[in-house]
């Protein structure tokens, strides 16, 4: 008998947190179906009852990674424009243990999506759709002053998020180097750089 739809949901999060332990531990090249079933104690052959293949487990792992990084708790905005965009990049870079952890799983996968043009274009959507939560922190840091009427907000949001995903590679290769306080103080540092075209102002 097949499973009740609700055990089959459960069994796949089962599976997908044991990929994203792996992912963190070992990185994609030690991401098998074996290495999966071995984590999880069950048979290769019970795991590919849900998976039939590895680009479907990674898929579905990542995508539920991208929900629960949405569903994450999140600092507080202190208020619109630069102070708010301050806060969430914040929330991207690696600061605590489970930051840190979840973005070893994200760059991990990096390499395999630059191979395989589904989960390629998964990359990319996601790129999108941050550059497009940050824009709006733009448009009230332009609103407010902040930055000037002429600034180029997309491009400046894909700044930010280069920015962002830099440090994290950084921080994550060379985590003595790169300290929560060194990456608070890099992205303050930052920050001042985009408003320094308006004097006075600071994201802090």
């Amino acid at each position: 008998m097949p499973p009740a739809p609700g055990d089959r949901d459960a069994r796949r999060e089962d599976v997908s947190q044991a990929v994203w332990r792996i992912l963190a531990d070992h990185g994609f090249g030690g991401l098998t179906l074996r290495a999966v079933a071995a984590e999880m104690g069950v048979s290769t052959g019970m795991l590919m009852h849900y998976f039939p293949t590895k680009r479907a487990l990674v898929g579905h792992a990542l995508h539920l990674l991208e929900q629960h990084t949405s569903a994450r708790p999140r600092r507080p905005r202190p208020a619109e424009g630069a102070a708010a965009l301050r806060a969430v990049l914040l929330d991207v870079l690696p600061l605590t243990p489970d930051d840190a952890a979840r973005n070893r799983v994200w760059v991990s996968s990096w390499d395999l999506a630059l191979a395989d043009d589904g989960l390629r274009a998964d990359q990319a959507g996601r790129y999108v759709r941050m550059r497009a939560a940050i824009r709006p922190h733009l448009e009230a840091a332009r609103r407010l002053g902040e930055l000037p009427p002429e600034a180029d907000l997309d491009r400046l949001a894909a700044t930010a998020v280069a920015f962002a995903h830099g440090l994290v590679v950084q921080a994550l290769f060379d985590a003595e180097r790169f300290p929560p306080d060194t990456q608070t103080a890099m992205l303050d540092d930052f920050l001042a750089s985009l408003l320094s075209g308006t004097p006075g102002r600071s994201a802090g």
